[in-house]
């Protein structure tokens, strides 16, 4: 009996299979990208800048030591590709994939795995979700490859060239990784600054980032519900009011304030994109250096956002910051509870949620400072690496590659910390909660 207690505590959370899951896939993706068949130069890549873009690619950040077009050969970026595609479906998506494809039976553990994972409402039906997200996925990702193939890139890269960088940038961007291959014909770098003006790349890459993060389960509630809003799930409905609400208002500030000076459609175009891209995509159009420090810190703030639970972005999360405004609202009316759409919000979910948006503001503040210090460089820059690291965006100020090795690091664990999410690592790394029956007295405190 001693013996199957011990094993019974002995046996992995749901929590620790995530994050030991994206820990593994980073670290065979590194060993891969450190071969010389993965570069151009037919040289080894050093394992800390390998680490860094295997941790990149995988946490579908975009943040990048090497230029991913001029550095990385065909079967390096083969390899980036991979892992963006696996990270972005999440690992245990994959695994339970595979799994169904051989004809393996799927215990309640992976089950439970994979409700955490897509941050499914309950166990049942996973195998099912599972379907649905693989289908979805390659059907969208192919459908965008589609559609920036024949009149783009094909004509700008040739017929065999052009169809591999619109299938590397349509899964770059549903998963919204930001990785490109565009640095080939412009400067090191400069995303997709040279198709700003370009309205198929404008339209169907801002599209891919925005269907990859909203959310699996939202996509289900479009699929079974179509144009009937009222019975979509809750949730659906707050990751939409958001969703919208966060693009169309820093668009409308970048277009005022930000790009007065060019000409109307590109204008249009270079806001549009400059408010989808910061969550959580990091592909840019417009020369990010240039921006005032208004507008780099609302990109920060968007960047720490991010998307939508249970999607292929980062960040805290729309939904946290939903939570948390309504919230501070029923606080602000007096009233006893947290709602939405006639919903009661659970407290648990309050707690949550305070304590995920503590976690992000913290370690952002914290690794920006010490890039700062240990850089030499203005805080604001450094603020604005961190938060696309936590956020998992990938949008840079074009310090990245010229950073120490400590500072890698630092970005390294904040890329990770943030795909994985930070309540997920607590939870794999701490014990199970222990209950019993005994109260601390009750005084209160005063705060504000």
């Amino acid at each position: 009996m001693q013996q199957k207690n011990r094993s019974r505590h002995r046996h992995m959370t749901s929590f620790q299979v995530i994050s030991l899951g994206f820990l593994s896939v980073i670290l065979l993706g590194s060993l891969l990208l450190m071969l010389p068949i993965a570069t151009k130069s037919g040289q080894s890549t050093s394992f800390s800048d390998a680490l860094f873009t295997a941790t990149s690619a995988v946490c579908v950040t975009g943040l990048v030591i090497k230029d991913t077009a001029t550095y990385w050969s065909l079967f390096g970026q083969g390899v980036i590709l991979l892992l963006i595609q696996i990270g972005g479906m999440g690992i245990i998506t994959i695994a339970i994939a595979i799994a169904t494809v051989s004809g393996r039976k799927i215990g309640l553990m992976q089950r439970s795995t994979m409700q955490e994972a897509i941050s499914a409402p309950t166990v049942g039906g996973i195998v099912r979700r599972t379907q649905f997200i693989i289908r979805t996925t390659i059907l969208i990702e192919i459908i965008g490859a589609a559609l920036l193939a024949p009149p783009v890139f094909c004509r700008d890269f040739g017929v065999w060239k052009g169809i591999w960088y619109s299938l590397f940038h349509s899964i770059s961007a549903f998963c919204n990784a930001g990785f490109d291959l565009i640095g080939i014909r412009t400067p090191p770098f400069s995303s997709l600054t040279s198709y700003s003006v370009q309205p198929i790349v404008n339209l169907v890459i801002m599209v891919l980032i925005v269907v990859g993060g909203i959310g699996f389960l939202t996509w289900e509630d479009i699929k079974n519900h179509k144009w009937h809003l009222k019975k979509y799930r809750m949730q659906s409905k707050v990751i939409f009011m958001v969703t919208g609400l966060l693009i169309f208002l820093p668009a409308l500030y970048f277009f005022y304030f930000e790009f007065s000076n060019v000409p109307l459609m590109e204008r249009v175009w270079v806001s549009l994109f400059q408010s989808v891209t910061p969550r959580t995509a990091g592909f840019n159009t417009a020369d990010l250096t240039l921006l005032s420090e208004v507008g780099q810190m609302l990109i920060i703030i968007l960047m720490l956002i991010g998307g939508s639970p249970g999607s292929t972005a980062g960040g805290m999360k729309t939904t946290t910051l939903a939570v948390l405004v309504s919230s501070a609202l029923s606080v602000f009316r007096k009233k006893e509870h947290t709602h939405f759409f006639g919903r009661r919000i659970p407290d648990d979910t309050i707690k949550n949620a305070a304590t995920i948006f503590l976690m992000y503001i913290v370690l952002f503040l914290v690794g920006g400072m010490v890039i700062s210090s240990t850089e030499d460089i203005p805080l604001m820059t450094a603020l604005f690496e961190t938060a696309s690291a936590i956020g998992t965006v990938g949008l840079s100020l074009g310090i990245t590659p010229d950073l120490g090795l400590v500072s890698h690091i630092i970005l390294i664990c904040l890329m990770f910390l943030g795909r994985v999410g930070g309540l997920t690592l607590i939870f794999a790394t701490l014990s199970e909660k222990k209950f019993n029956g005994s109260k601390y007295p009750q005084e209160k405190i005063t705060v504000g």
